[in-house]
């Protein structure tokens, strides 16, 4: 709390902290008292060179106006690095599931998965991966608006854009990944829990699918109340996943075999298990149907944001409450 921050903005205590920054909740004196969070962010990593995630999250944010993106309000230097101010959310969808006393409803399930969905077809429409969708990662304001935050792994991708994607932000990140082949990505990414497969067996070579992969893990928690998939260690998520899903077929998915990690695990030949078998019995066919479009081994199977939106789960005029 030592740190500089301009007299607009009024202190009133840290709300959090994590890998990337602390968070502090603070009042905007020039904006109606309005209350603000104030994520305060190094410039440089441990070994003094400029931190590429604070970058790429700052460049990304800039960008971003969407619904169901949090929005960057003000950034500002400080004595570590800079400061970035943004709406007050007082609620993530990690604190909703563990809030036993009140549990999600359907309807509400539908709603926070609709706008997951919309923001990740906003993003990726932006060629933007966001690589660490997680409850802890999606916000929810006093209006019940779901948004997804932290940009501390975005990072831009090779591909096409959509033709509603702001053409600013269309310049401004296109140049560089258009005039260069697809670079390899890091697999140490995304937190475990909602790590794709492909990831797990260590691709570098991915895209907007992990974000689906995670999507759809999300969903499958919110629809449990307990995560899909919660290993201890990369292998046994991976043996979580295999057990689940079963071993991966060659002829679903040829590429398996060419992941650099894939020949350096070995699990017992497995097949599968029912969602039906693990889901609660009040789910419906079309959630679970949604679940299996997004939660597949093969990244070029999963459905996209846009087509997941037109899933048969979200055409339904009435969703049940209970």
């Amino acid at each position: 709390m030592d740190d500089y921050m301009p007299s607009r903005y009024q202190p009133l205590g840290r709300i959090g902290e994590g890998v990337h920054g602390i968070v502090v909740k603070a009042r905007d004196l020039q904006c109606d008292d309005k209350i603000v969070a104030i994520k305060k962010l190094s410039l440089r990593t441990k070994f003094g060179v400029v931190s590429l995630n604070t970058v790429r999250e700052i460049r990304a944010l800039q960008h971003c106006r969407c619904d169901n993106v949090l929005e960057l309000l003000d950034m500002y230097p400080d004595l570590t690095g800079i400061s970035l101010v943004f709406e007050y959310m007082p609620h993530t969808l990690y604190s909703k599931l563990k809030d036993d006393e009140n549990p999600l409803s359907r309807a509400t399930v539908r709603r926070y998965t609709g706008m997951l969905l919309k923001g990740l077809a906003y993003l990726h429409g932006l060629r933007l991966m966001h690589r660490d969708i997680k409850p802890a990662n999606l916000l929810i304001d006093r209006h019940d608006v779901l948004k997804i935050a932290d940009f501390g792994l975005a990072r831009i991708y090779s591909g096409s854009v959509s033709a509603s994607s702001p053409a600013s932000l269309s310049a401004s990140l296109s140049s560089a990944s258009l005039s260069s082949p697809p670079k390899p990505y890091s697999p140490q990414v995304a937190t475990r829990w909602y790590r794709a497969p492909e990831i797990l067996w260590g691709c570098q070579q991915y895209g907007p699918p992990v974000d689906l992969w995670a999507s759809g893990a999300v969903f499958a928690e919110m629809l449990r109340g307990v995560p899909l998939f919660a290993g201890a260690t990369d292998i046994e998520q991976l043996a979580l996943v295999v057990r689940t899903l079963g071993t991966p077929n060659l002829k679903d998915w040829p590429e398996v075999r060419s992941l650099p990690d894939y020949n350096k695990i070995r699990f017992p030949n497995a097949r599968g298990e029912r969602w039906e078998d693990i889901f609660p019995s009040c789910t419906t066919r079309d959630e679970l149907g949604l679940v299996d479009a997004l939660v597949r081994y093969n990244p070029a199977k999963r459905l996209t944001a846009e087509e997941a939106l037109l899933h048969p789960y979200f055409s339904d005029a009435v969703v049940s409450e209970n």
